[in-house]
């Protein structure tokens, strides 16, 4: 029986969307809230990061551990996550469990955000930011998005940084709260062997009180320039490199292009840059990628090596940017066709991945495209769309930082 896609609009704007499977052998749910990084007032930054943790801290009538043990007793695999454009609560389990899981995630997005909670959460963020800072791609890629977007906030922190949290208090997490995580700002998503009927009456029973906030995006964009920064440690022993440039958005219809364009540039193996520092032993790492968000995307391109020769490293990165479109063959497009594809497919075989595929796509672009729709777009990309999506981005401007000892 055929994937069949289901809707419902509740009466307080809460949406719920699935794709039932009849044939499925799991199921999977997702509350998806259109808030991150990029929602935060600058002084409340990380904001949303630490309000997924204290989603766990349980609510007036479930503790935490309580709240885990259910989870735990239904065999669930749940977790969360926050990026700086949404934050996702989800849960993957059996069949018969699918209403046990939709309640429990329901029940939980309605924290009791206690005091003593918020004090001792504190303590454990401020320990995640002190890890990342021992990562020197993630505090290179932090450094080079807050250069790139300047002072807007889609170069805000996701775990925010240690004075934000540090000031942050428990009235300023609530307000915020409050308004973002609203009925109307809020997307359910699930998918596999499940009852969308029940499922959606029991998410409206728990949810009854919910209430719509009118909660927006600010949708103005940064004007974005060339610009370099230079970072030193010494307590790092590699050179590292991070290039950022603007690319089309998740809207946008030659974000198919761009996809198949940064794979030919810098897919981890048989790219560009494969070939050109990988290769060649110039360079340890070298990829590149492209990331679609609301408004707009990027391109990614990272490489790390001997800091001695990152200034080599960094003219070969030039060079293939400047030949790539040019270099391009059917050939190249005919062999990323299949492994795009490859990947969609695979992803598509398992609910857990259909729920997060389908509730990014209503939360970011409020639409419904079927995985057979999105590999014939990455079918139908031609070396002439390539072109196009090139000459509208041309990986200019581009923000390039680096890191040495």
């Amino acid at each position: 029986m055929a994937i069949d896609f289901q809707h419902r609009e509740l009466p307080n704007g809460l949406r719920v969307i699935a794709e039932v499977d009849p044939a499925a052998h799991t199921a999977a749910a997702g509350f998806f809230v259109r808030t991150g990084a990029r929602d935060e007032a600058p002084e409340v930054m990380g904001v949303s990061h630490y309000l997924e943790h204290m989603m766990f801290k349980g609510t007036e009538n479930v503790s935490a551990d309580e709240l885990n043990q259910r989870f735990d007793a239904m065999g669930a695999r749940n977790n969360a996550y926050t990026s700086s454009e949404m934050t996702c609560f989800y849960a993957h389990v059996l069949p018969e469990r699918t209403l046990d899981a939709a309640r429990l995630l329901a029940e939980m997005m309605r924290p009791a955000l206690r005091q003593k909670d918020f004090d001792t959460e504190k303590g454990v963020i401020l320990e995640e930011i002190a890890m990342y800072k021992d990562n020197p791609f993630w505090v290179l890629y932090e450094a080079c998005l807050e250069r790139h977007y300047a002072q807007h906030p889609l170069g805000h922190r996701v775990l925010g940084t240690d004075q934000t949290i540090t000031d942050l208090t428990s009235d300023a997490m609530r307000a915020y709260f409050h308004n973002r995580y609203s009925a109307d700002n809020t997307v359910v998503a699930l998918a596999g062997q499940i009852d969308f009927d029940a499922c959606c009456d029991a998410i409206a029973e728990v949810c009854a009180d919910w209430r719509p906030t009118g909660a927006t995006r600010d949708p103005n964009l940064p004007p974005v320039t060339d610009s370099e920064l230079q970072l030193r440690d010494p307590n790092v022993s590699r050179g590292y490199t991070i290039l950022v440039t603007p690319g089309p958005s998740v809207e946008d219809d030659r974000r198919y292009a761009a996809a198949l364009l940064s794979q030919v540039l810098g897919a981890p193996d048989n790219s560009r840059l494969h070939w050109a520092l990988i290769e060649t032993g110039l360079a340890e790492e070298a990829q590149a990628s492209f990331d679609a968000h609301d408004g707009l995307g990027e391109f990614f391109v990272y490489a790390s090596g001997d800091p001695a020769r990152l200034a080599e490293i960094r003219a070969v990165i030039d060079h293939e940017l400047e030949t790539l479109i040019e270099s391009v063959t059917e050939d190249d497009l005919e062999r990323l066709r299949a492994k795009l594809a490859t990947g969609v497919t695979l992803g598509g075989e398992r609910p857990a991945d259909r729920m997060q595929r389908l509730g990014r796509q209503w939360t970011l672009r409020n639409t419904y495209t079927t995985l057979e729709e999105e590999l014939e777009r990455i079918n139908r990309v031609t070396l002439d769309d390539l072109r196009a999506v090139h000459e509208a981005f041309p990986f200019r401007p581009r923000t390039v930082a680096t890191l040495t000892p």
